[in-house]
């Protein structure tokens, strides 16, 4: 662990990793019984990866931060299930 110190008398420094760590409290770890430090990095590593490239954010106007350049507008929705099925990730198949 690395300890980041903040700006001194910056009130707001903390708000993106506040956010961050109540939407992974909220969606996935009040969900999962974390058995040591090995499977807390790996439910944190593919939450990480969910909430960056599949979960749309209200923020940025539904869309989601690290957009593929391709886009599918046709084609059957399909369903991936994120951490045996607490998260779902839904995408378009390509026609």
């Amino acid at each position: 662990v690395m300890i980041i110190r903040t700006p001194f008398r910056s009130p707001k420094a903390y708000a993106f990793a506040e956010r961050w760590i109540r939407s992974a409290r909220e969606e996935c770890l009040d969900h999962v019984l974390i058995l040591g430090e090995r499977h807390l990095y790996h439910v944190l590593k593919e939450y990480a990866t969910y909430f960056n490239h599949a979960r749309p954010h209200q923020g940025i106007a539904q869309q989601i931060p690290a957009r593929e350049n391709r886009r599918v507008e046709s084609g059957s929705v399909r369903c991936r299930d994120v951490l045996g099925g607490i998260l779902h990730d839904y995408y378009r198949e390509a026609a």
